[in-house]
């Protein structure tokens, strides 16, 4: 294939492609959750059937699509699931995570492709050279090679780990009883927000301390209690919509979008007229602003942005990544979700992907 279908890949019909990309979004979501049934049962048939014919189905779209790209990804995935099918390799953790983060990056470089975004912080074409030596290697190696695979690709090594539960908040206030009482208060209206849904029950202790553990991973440049206010009342302006436009699992219209974008103002809003806590209340504002301008509510850029609100943007991408179609049964590992925040950098200050990679490393390393 021309190599340059890998790195710099055009789009040869859109209309063609939006249709491949939404019929990618249920066979991807179908691969998932068939290959987190196989780990139970690695001797069903029927499920590897099922898992190879929806990969045929991804390359043969990408195919009728002119989309090369995508048939480059999908044929050695599809070549090893032919050689795990016939027995000649064995199902393994890091084949099927090689396998789910090729996936992966089809659904990233789809959609790069469709909104003109960069693709070059997907390594696409390490991607597609792993998958083929994985694919044609001898069967004692495959495991191996898959392991270098997600490594080249995402920068971590291929430790498969789900997010550990973690307990209460690190930066508990001593000395004034104030700042304890508001902080308990801010927590309880956090706990409101995540009894909203299942899919949020952990998510604030979660996020605060990925939060905290990167703000001193850099050295502590944020106050850890305004740090830790924000966290707990950044989504809290949510709960002023509609619950229908943000508890709404199916894809939002362009008037939801619009709708949503004002909850940092809301929450920012509510936190400024609380005596004591005016960083917090701009970490809340600027959340959801981007250092190209491109985020909302002011359309900030970078060095209009405070160091708190731009840490807070990247733990709740991580999260958000962490959840993405959770409602179909579809999961994250932390090794894919960090490499689709690193994938996506340029949303966020460059600054601070650094201490939040070591951060996230060190949790990988504990688990292991």
């Amino acid at each position: 294939m021309d190599i340059r279908a890998i790195i710099a890949p055009v789009i040869q019909d859109r209309e063609a492609l939006e249709e491949f990309a939404d019929a990618l979004l249920d066979r991807a979501s179908e691969i998932e959750r068939d290959i987190a049934r196989l780990k139970k049962t690695p001797g069903d048939q029927e499920l590897i059937s099922d898992i190879f014919r929806a990969v045929h189905n991804i390359k043969g779209d990408a195919t009728l699509t002119r989309f090369d790209l995508g048939a480059a990804i999908a044929h050695p995935i599809e070549s090893l699931l032919s050689r795990f099918r016939e027995g000649e390799i064995q199902f393994s953790d890091l084949l099927a995570e090689a396998i789910l983060l090729a996936i992966d990056r089809i659904e990233l470089a789809t959609d790069s492709l469709l909104h003109h975004k960069d693709m070059d912080n997907l390594r696409l074409l390490p991607l597609v050279q792993g998958l083929e030596k994985a694919a044609q290697a001898p069967p004692d190696q495959v495991d191996l090679l898959c392991g270098k695979l997600i490594e080249a690709v995402t920068g971590f090594p291929p430790v498969i780990t789900s997010m550990p539960a973690r307990g209460e908040s690190s930066a508990t206030p001593t000395g004034d009883e104030d700042v304890a009482s508001d902080l308990q208060f801010f927590r309880s209206l956090a706990m409101q927000f995540e009894s909203r849904s299942p899919l949020f029950k952990g998510r604030t202790t979660r996020i605060l301390r990925l939060a905290l553990e990167t703000s001193k991973t850099a050295g502590n440049p944020v106050d850890p209690l305004q740090l830790e206010a924000a966290i707990y009342l950044h989504d809290l302006g949510m709960m002023l919509l509609p619950e229908s436009i943000w508890l709404k699992v199916e894809r939002m219209s362009a008037e939801d979008k619009l709708s949503l974008q004002a909850h940092p103002t809301y929450g920012a809003g509510l936190m400024q007229r609380m005596p004591g806590w005016k960083e917090a209340a701009q970490m809340i504002a600027q959340h959801h602003e981007m250092p190209d301008g491109s985020g909302y509510p002011a359309h900030l850029k970078n060095e209009e942005i405070c160091a708190g609100a731009k840490i807070i943007a990247i733990v709740d991408a991580f999260e958000a990544v962490m959840l993405k179609h959770s409602h179909r049964g579809r999961n994250r590992s932390v090794l894919r979700a960090i490499a689709e925040i690193n994938a996506c950098d340029k949303q966020f200050a460059p600054e601070w992907i650094s201490p939040f990679n070591t951060v996230i490393r060190r949790t990988i390393e504990a688990a292991s």
